[in-house]
């Protein structure tokens, strides 16, 4: 029997936590979401960056698409557990159990921007011992953070979608490499303007480049390029993602 909605919160803390120990176990899973963006970060910055002019630092460039490419690596951990969960027996076990119904669902999620959100701190953090140094202030920050979490969110809903979908854990890892391909054809880590004529539309016009554009003007305090956009496309991915999810977890649950 399902229980009420007002034990959605306290349900979905329970799952958080088990989502969490679960994410803990597996070391070397989570030392690798932590550190590729780092290596990509380095790989960048001090190989190809000398040869690419961005009209300053490179490594202030570079920043604000680190952040979008550890939502991707997060979104395929986020991915192959949910569909672990969904493949394995664990929404038959909690269909029988007096508890919240989309709580596993929402554990999921929430792990899974609370791990994504860490992995960019602990990248912006080594960013700064690097010699990153954003001119904003404050507001800027916190306007940036508030983009970048937007963007998790979207980007997580999506991998909780996904992760239905798939048929294996293998699967759902798969379904999510577009996710951390996307960014590298945007602006994240050369401007738009460099690409060839054919692939320049496409750079400009899908979900990563108005969010990172976003961020890096928030950060670099030139006001907040294409922010409608960028906001726009995230409630989009999140409004999908959400119904995406719904919709499998209801026929996975009742079947």
């Amino acid at each position: 029997m399902t229980a009420p909605v007002r034990y959605m919160v306290p349900d979905t803390l329970v799952m958080f936590r088990r989502c969490a120990r679960r994410t803990l176990r597996s070391t070397d899973t989570l030392v690798i979401s932590l550190t590729m963006p780092i290596l990509v970060m380095l790989l960048f910055t001090y190989v190809f960056g000398g040869a690419i002019e961005v009209g300053g630092p490179y490594l202030n460039y570079v920043i604000p698409g680190i952040m979008l490419l550890c939502t991707g690596f997060g979104a395929s951990i986020t991915a192959t557990s949910v569909c672990t969960d969904m493949t394995r027996g664990s929404v038959d076990r909690f269909r029988t159990l007096p508890m919240f119904r989309q709580a596993l669902a929402a554990g999921h999620l929430t792990e899974g921007v609370a791990r994504t959100l860490a992995a960019i701190a602990i990248a912006v953090g080594v960013a700064v011992a690097l010699g990153y140094r954003p001119v904003s202030g404050p507001l800027g920050w916190l306007a940036a953070a508030g983009m970048v979490a937007l963007f998790v969110v979207a980007i997580t809903a999506i991998a909780v979608a996904l992760g239905m979908a798939a048929s294996n854990p293998e699967a759902a890892g798969g379904l999510t490499y577009a996710i951390t391909f996307i960014p590298y054809v945007s602006s994240a880590f050369v401007p738009t303007h460099t690409m060839p004529a054919w692939l320049r539309p496409i750079a400009e016009h899908q979900p990563a480049t108005p969010v990172v554009d976003t961020i890096r003007s928030l950060l670099d305090a030139t006001g907040p390029d294409r922010a409608l956009a960028a906001v726009g496309w995230c409630v989009a991915l999140a409004a999908l993602g959400f119904a995406c999810a719904g919709v499998s977890f209801r026929r996975l649950s009742y079947r």
